[in-house]
């Protein structure tokens, strides 16, 4: 196993900066998970490590060496690209079994490879493709394959760039159950690349959150989900997106523009400070008249009207008007129609607050017990 630390790194193309100053350390054997939008930088940090990126600065260090003006076949990392980069003129199981025929990965019998390749392809569901050709295989497939050909070897680090971004939704769900299980990764250090949200708390360890080529945040799962460095975080992670409604804070209390939702801070906050209240659709709770309630002064209430019922299968989304703000929030009630006056509510600790200018992290946090519960009452 061997761990990958990356200092300062960047890149440009042209006059375009792709990645600033990156810093970040992954342990051995850890399945670390970039997160971001496409233009983010994901694939160029992959290619940064795997020694593809011209003009690169900062350092590469695998396994304490630094390997920063290394050639890329003397990193042993393996890296699966999202554009499958198979040949063509080769079956599945040919395609396979290339990396296995390097000199450089020591010497493997025709047995030895056979054997390799099948338990590969049958984690991955591609054994009965083997004698095949990439025009022969959909998009899936080829994916498959792509990812194959990275797992089949032996190295030091795996890159896999966005591997199962071209599945069905019941293929990917099965792959990334099983993806953490394969024998090699479950031993290698892997940074995996991706922008869906639900990949990224599945299987990373930890997570880093890349934006225009700059991590705002590194953490595990829940230290991203439960406390998000930024708005950019916390939109980026749940669907819907996290609701952000705008305050201005004046005695401790900050309060919606024109009133309706006021949410009392800890401690000594200027008066001039603009907030961002942040609430998780799927934080609020919809009340209702048995509707189990906690202690009013540990949770926000707000009170509206559905202006819009989407249904998503057995649950529905609702876009509630309050106080002329709309908030989304899911719901398993059937019963719920537009045009109800609804109450919604959310525990204090689930309610996240920034600064509203710069969009960092705000250090104030809702004072249990001390805060208002008032809604926007039709």
């Amino acid at each position: 196993m061997s761990s990958l630390e990356l200092r300062g790194l960047g890149a440009r193309y042209g006059r375009k900066t792709a990645l600033s100053g990156l810093d970040v350390e992954v342990a051995d054997g850890e399945f670390f998970v970039v997160l971001g939008p496409s233009g983010a930088g994901k694939t160029t940090t992959l290619k940064c490590v795997a020694g593809l990126v011209d003009g690169a600065t900062g350092q590469v260090v695998i396994g304490g060496r630094d390997m920063t003006g290394a050639e890329p076949y003397e990193r042993n990392v393996a890296m699966a690209f999202e554009s499958y980069a198979l040949y063509p003129q080769r079956t599945v199981e040919q395609n396979l079994a290339s990396p296995l025929r390097s000199g450089r990965l020591g010497v493997w019998t025709p047995e030895q490879r056979r054997a390799r390749v099948a338990d590969v392809t049958r984690t991955l569901g591609i054994d009965h493709l083997l004698g095949r050709y990439p025009r022969e295989l959909s998009n899936g497939q080829r994916q498959r394959t792509a990812l194959g050909r990275v797992l089949v070897r032996p190295a030091d680090v795996y890159l896999l760039d966005e591997p199962l971004s071209h599945l069905d939704a019941k293929l990917r769900a099965t792959m990334r159950a099983e993806l953490k299980q394969l024998s090699g990764m479950a031993r290698t250090t892997t940074v995996y690349v991706t922008h869906d949200y639900q990949e990224a708390l599945a299987l990373g360890d930890r997570i880093g959150v890349l934006r225009e080529g700059r991590l705002v945040q590194v953490g595990t799962p829940a230290q991203v989900w439960d406390t998000p460095a930024d708005t950019f975080v916390a939109r980026s992670l749940g669907q819907p997106e996290t609701n952000l409604l705008e305050a201005r804070v004046h005695a401790g209390l900050a309060t919606t523009d024109g009133g309706g939702i006021t949410v009392a801070l800890p401690g000594t906050v200027p008066d001039t400070d603009r907030v961002l209240l942040g609430l998780r659709p799927r934080d609020l709770r919809l009340l209702g008249p048995s509707a189990p309630r906690e202690d009013a002064g540990r949770e926000l209430v707000l009170r509206g009207r559905v202006v819009l019922v989407e249904r998503l299968g057995r649950s529905r989304e609702l876009s509630v008007d309050v106080s002329g703000r709309t908030v989304i929030t899911v719901t398993d009630d059937p019963r719920v129609r537009e045009g109800d006056d609804v109450t919604l509510a959310v525990g204090w600790d689930r309610v996240h607050v920034f600064a509203g200018r710069a969009e960092d992290r705000s250090p104030y946090a809702p004072r249990v017990g001390g805060a208002l519960p008032v809604g926007g009452t039709r």
